[in-house]
């Protein structure tokens, strides 16, 4: 029983990857030869032709790779688990996370309640944290240094980088920290703990949509509109919750035992920051180092980001399909490190 209910939350849970590769470039295949095809001769060519290209091949590639690992793990057989423990990986529980779904939304909702109370300003914090960060940026990145910016005056690139990144380090930092600071509730209940770092990581949504607003506003100062490329905003919006979620999970687990990560967290999302084209272009880099630079799951969400919004130059396709890879593969690991360590939280926190 133990390893039937194994084998399909793991199969699940990697079709759940797979599938998200396929929503990626579905989508991109939709737009490219449907909306600008006509536009743009090289699509109006291949509207009938092959959908396999360089460009896609990587989203296929990860694709079929999550496909046939969540197969061969369905299909190994680990045998009878011995006495008071389990062999092999441990199972995901999804339906029990799915049972407890009234009380993942109790705790996102407390979260946004919670972190703006006895608060001044109050919600203002989710605009003024990027805006004042991007007036920083322009000053001394875009007057004094000079940094490019792909021919979009440099606040406005900045901020379209800036509101994807606030939402993430926000996430990171309170998943990181969700465990210990719900030490009570954690000693005096059962529940699947994964919805405490889960309800942490949904509760900036709200931050960002905020922050969005005013980023729309930009545009429109500065003469940008929204085109059709707007619909690819929801599967990037998800990306930077699994971005988020995956090293969220593993640092959330480890700050249980050790409690250093505190301390090293800050540093993380400093380093980080400077890692991610934010303050500079992508497009300095050329390829195939452009693509593999994607590697840093952020970014692919920033470039992504500016190319849906301010329709930037450089096509992101391979390095979002590179950012989505290694951030599936670091969820996947967290989410399974997670769960080793739940049953040791109690004893530890």
């Amino acid at each position: 029983m133990v390893n039937s209910r194994r084998q399909i939350d793991t199969l699940a849970f990697l079709i759940l990857g797979a599938a998200f590769f396929t929503a990626f470039y579905g989508l991109w295949h939709f737009q490219s030869h449907l909306i600008w095809g006509w536009k743009n001769p090289y699509y109006r060519g291949r509207l009938c032709g092959t959908f396999i290209n360089s460009n896609h091949a990587a989203g296929y590639l990860g694709m079929a790779v999550f496909l046939g690992f969540g197969l061969f793990l369905a299909q190994k057989k680990n045998g009878r688990p011995p006495p008071g423990g389990r062999r092999g990986l441990t199972t995901l529980r999804l339906r029990d996370f799915w049972e407890y779904r009234e009380l993942l939304f109790f705790l996102t909702w407390r979260d946004i309640k919670i972190r703006y109370k006895q608060t001044l300003l109050g919600v203002a914090w989710a605009v003024l944290q990027p805006f004042f960060t991007m007036v920083v940026f322009s000053i001394f990145f875009g007057k004094l240094a000079r940094v490019p910016s792909d021919n979009i005056p440099y606040p406005l690139f900045s901020f379209a980088a800036l509101v994807p990144w606030t939402f993430f380090a926000y996430s990171l930092n309170q998943s990181a920290n969700s465990l210990v600071g719900n030490a009570n509730l954690i000693q005096k209940v059962y529940f699947p703990r994964l919805i405490i770092p889960v309800s942490s990581v949904l509760s900036g949504v709200v931050d960002f949509f905020l922050a969005f607003v005013v980023l729309l506003g930009m545009m429109l100062f500065y003469g940008f509109r929204p085109g059709p490329k707007l619909i690819w905003l929801g599967p990037l919006l998800l990306l930077i919750l699994v971005t988020a979620l995956g090293p969220g999970l593993w640092l959330a687990a480890l700050n249980v035992e050790y409690r250093d990560v505190r301390y090293t967290l800050p540093f993380l999302t400093q380093f980080w920051l400077f890692a991610t084209p934010i303050a500079y272009p992508s497009s300095l880099l050329p390829e195939p180092w452009r693509t593999l630079y994607g590697l840093n799951p952020m970014a692919g969400v920033v470039e992504g980001c500016r190319w849906v919004l301010l329709d930037t130059p450089t096509t992101p396709g391979p390095m979002i399909a590179a950012s989505a890879l290694a951030s599936l593969a670091v969820l996947a690991g967290g989410a399974f490190y997670f769960r080793r360590m739940e049953k040791t939280f109690a004893d530890l926190i």
